[in-house]
């Protein structure tokens, strides 16, 4: 008589948690196989270093988590509340935020290559020291954000409102802009060399930022109301 042959082994069918309050211990417990949250309070739950790759997030309540150091690559976040939450030197490459408000989050040091956010709320969110390629960004309010240094080269940008953001020594050349913001924002040492800023709000342009714009094209209106702010007398 042969021996049984072991039967095969498959991947856990990703399992669905639904309105629930979670803590680091009961995240915990789930780590393995992804996950869908949904409807679920993490709020302040304290998830640094844990391995959650692959999990999906939807509706959930995430205020002040802390995600530092936290694998988090191939997750999805639909519809979350993320004020405050803590990503420092979190993995999110792959990563899709849709429809989330992140507000005051922070990104510090975090990987964001190929992540994406699309109708996002990311008022004053911090992305500094973000290695390598950055994020990808559409209809995302980024006003008073942190985003120094990003690389923006060469990327259709629709609706972006950088208004008030930090925006030091980003790279916009060759970027076209459609319905999108600079006002008021900190361009000092940007670059946009080759970029399309007809669609872009460029109120409140001081003297020494008009220098980042060599090279790019602007409309005559804008013009008008460049010289304008620059108090410039235009007949």
């Amino acid at each position: 008589m042969q021996p049984a042959m072991p039967s095969p082994s498959f991947p856990s069918a990703t399992r669905n948690i639904t309105d629930q309050t979670l803590d680091r211990a009961a995240i915990g417990a789930l780590c393995g196989d992804p996950v869908t949250l949904v409807g679920c309070d993490l709020e302040a739950a304290d998830l640094s270093r844990l391995d959650l790759e692959g999990w999906e997030f939807e509706g959930c309540n995430l205020r002040r988590t802390n995600f530092e150091g936290a694998r988090l690559d191939n997750t999805t976040w639909t519809s979350c509340r993320g004020g405050f939450a803590d990503f420092t030197a979190a993995d999110l490459a792959d990563s899709r935020f849709r429809s989330s408000d992140f507000n005051n989050a922070r990104f510090l040091r975090a990987s964001l290559s190929a992540a994406s956010f699309t109708g996002c709320k990311m008022t004053g969110a911090n992305l500094t020291d973000v290695p390598g390629l950055g994020p990808t960004f559409e209809e995302t309010l980024l006003a008073g954000a942190i985003l120094p240094a990003l690389s923006f080269r060469k990327a259709r940008l629709k609706r972006l409102d950088f208004s008030q953001a930090d925006l030091t020594k980003c790279d916009f050349r060759d970027v076209i802009f459609e319905n999108c913001s600079l006002r008021d924002a900190n361009l000092a040492d940007a670059m946009f060399k080759g970029a399309d800023l007809r669609g872009a709000d460029l109120g409140g342009l001081r003297l020494f930022d008009a220098a980042a714009f060599r090279g790019a094209t602007i409309s005559r209106e804008q013009a008008g109301q460049l010289l304008s702010e620059l108090g410039l007398n235009v007949r």
